[in-house]
């Protein structure tokens, strides 16, 4: 019992940390992000690989937005994250509270536990942006969302495949009437019969689920001329896979990583 409770009463944190959110259906919103340790994927594209692992420390902004961070020590007690959450949380300037990773979904037991007190304490909505391949612990939270972004990760980008899992993702998102949209990286070596996979899969679900195509965003120009793995595509691929999955019945937008544009890192 005691054992239990410790496990799913504290979380391994990255950061905690108000700004304004940079892809999918929420870009330009202001968010206050809780970012969570431990990734069971391994992206090629990832720009948050040191969230893979746990670290022994976290950092938690004093004011929302200054980036004068505290260093604190992992793993953090639920009640000192609502503390840090309260503290952040002026009145009228977040739109919702983002649970973002890492793969927040590996901490759903603690998540059971704190989203409730989190939206009895603030009154703001909760956005999960996820790898989209856990169903089995997203039901185990679902109830608590109002909106979710998935990642549909392409085998020729990401070099991860969970396509039935994605599809079974999808679906209880979307039978649960919580917002749902659908993000995809894309890069130059984006692969189109897995695009024309990616637009199926979501209009089997339902043709209204928006779908967000985001280029790999390099932090500077200097990027896309070094040997990096992964790559910006061209315009004109960009717009060839935007109007094969419109095709489709998808709704598709390109949004890049607006965050970056921004110098908010």
């Amino acid at each position: 019992m005691t054992a239990k409770t410790s496990v799913t009463s504290t979380a391994r944190l990255i950061e905690v940390f108000s700004a304004i959110q940079g892809e999918g259906l929420n870009v330009g919103t202001r968010q206050l992000f809780i970012r969570f340790a431990l990734c069971d994927l391994r992206c090629h594209f990832c720009d948050s690989s040191h969230t893979w692992n746990a670290p022994t420390t976290c950092r938690i902004e004093r004011n929302p937005g200054l980036r004068d961070f505290e260093i604190h020590s992992n793993p953090i007690p639920l009640p000192i994250l609502l503390e840090w959450v309260e503290r952040q949380n002026i009145p009228c300037l977040h739109d919702s509270i983002s649970l973002t990773g890492g793969e927040p979904l590996l901490h759903a037991s603690f998540l059971s536990l704190f989203l409730p007190k989190v939206r009895s304490l603030t009154g703001l909505p909760i956005y999960l942006e996820t790898g989209g391949h856990r169903p089995d612990l997203l039901v185990t939270i679902l109830h608590y969302l109002d909106s979710v972004g998935m990642d549909l990760k392409l085998p020729s980008v990401s070099g991860e495949s969970h396509w039935q899992k994605h599809a079974e993702f999808l679906r209880l998102c979307y039978d649960s009437h919580v917002d749902v949209f659908v993000k995809i990286i894309v890069s130059d070596k984006t692969d189109a019969a897995e695009l024309e996979r990616s637009a199926l899969l979501v209009t089997g679900v339902s043709p209204h689920i928006p779908v967000f195509l985001q280029p790999v965003t390099p932090l500077s120009p200097a990027e896309n001329l070094t040997n990096l793995p992964t790559l910006a595509p061209s315009p004109e691929q960009v717009l060839t896979w935007q109007a094969l999955m419109k095709r489709l019945g998808a709704q598709v937008r390109v949004v890049p990583q607006t965050h970056k544009m921004l110098h908010q890192l």
